[in-house]
């Protein structure tokens, strides 16, 4: 069932308020900040509203005690959760970066070696659950991927939009941008 932009936007209003996993950030703070460093860098509206997408498969789980994140002993599978709500609404340039932002988190971790220290506690204790840094095959193999670069920079604004009390516009500024790229409903 391919979600409609209104119901999407339900969501967040209904399910985003709350912390998001052991962040000083509501999960809408954080797409909110998602979206606007990419924005602010010049992203294209696809990968813009893939910033704010990013983690919709946690709103569509939705966990009713969002402590549970310190006894999870698996990931759980977010970044794939979301797409068949949002296939058949939105393009492959929106689709897959969210789908690879958690890999590009393990592409990082190997590529870059002080991108590890700059996580938070809570990236490093997903990180570990969702396999760890990536070898030297499984780096060229994310990168050979279509879309991998953007999902890379989407990886970036993730790690930042973490900020409490930041300002930023609000949902319908971007919903703007949902709607347009939206073939459907």
């Amino acid at each position: 069932m391919t979600l409609s932009v209104a119901e999407i936007i339900h969501l967040f209003e209904t399910r985003a308020t709350s912390q998001y996993g052991r962040e000083a950030v509501s999960q809408l703070e954080h797409a909110l900040q998602c979206a606007q460093l990419a924005e602010q860098a010049g992203e294209t509206d696809a990968t813009v509203v893939a910033a704010l997408l990013h983690d919709l498969g946690h709103l569509i789980a939705a966990k009713k005690d969002d402590r549970a994140d310190d006894k999870q002993q698996r990931d759980d599978l977010h970044q794939y959760m979301a797409i068949p709500f949002l296939r058949g609404l939105l393009p492959d340039a929106v689709l897959e970066p969210i789908r690879l932002h958690v890999d590009a988190k393990r592409y990082l971790c190997a590529a870059v070696p002080t991108y590890w220290a700059s996580l938070s506690p809570a990236s490093k204790r997903s990180l570990e659950l969702q396999g760890g840094a990536y070898s030297d095959a499984e780096l060229a193999t994310f990168l050979a991927q279509p879309y991998a670069e953007e999902a890379v920079r989407l990886r970036r604004y993730d790690d930042l939009a973490k900020v409490p009390n930041a300002t930023t516009p609000g949902l319908m500024h971007f919903q703007k941008k949902l709607e347009a790229l939206a073939t459907v409903g």
